[in-house]
């Protein structure tokens, strides 16, 4: 008779290495997600505050009664280039502003990209990533 002791043992090892990849694999997912999701958010504020970069005088009245306000490409970089030093960005690795356009002279649209690191070193992650997002705000006079 063929003795089966030990047999299950490589199993267990095999799927507890198994598991361990894969736990690695979806914090480094989740971990880019939030990092992503939290530059979004700071290029989504920044263009909020581009697209409300104009003075009263720069206001015109268009299409009837419709009131638009009038941006320019210097004034929405400046507007977002103080955004950016006020706001707390010191948890982004190499944070640069890459663009702050008016693509139409009514919306501001905003790049930001900055570095993300896995949170654990493996074989199946990458060492790290450039992450770029882009944001676009309109003000509106309702």
């Amino acid at each position: 008779m063929h003795d089966d002791r030990g047999s299950t043992l490589p199993l267990v090892i095999g799927y507890a290495g198994l598991a361990l990849v894969v736990v690695l694999l979806v914090t480094a997912a989740t971990a880019l997600y939030l990092e992503r999701t939290r530059l979004f958010t700071l290029a989504d504020g920044a263009a909020l505050v581009g697209a409300e970069s104009f003075d009263l005088d720069d206001v015109t009245v268009r299409e009837g009664e419709v009131l638009r306000p009038r941006l320019t490409d210097s004034r929405v970089r400046a507007d977002v280039v103080a955004y950016l030093s006020a706001a707390p960005t010191s948890s982004f690795e190499g944070l640069e502003l890459e663009s702050a356009t008016t693509p139409d002279g009514l919306s501001a649209r905003v790049t930001l990209s900055s570095y993300w690191r896995p949170p654990a070193l493996t074989l199946f992650v990458p060492e790290g990533l450039r992450l770029e997002v882009t944001a676009t705000a309109r003000s509106v006079f309702g």
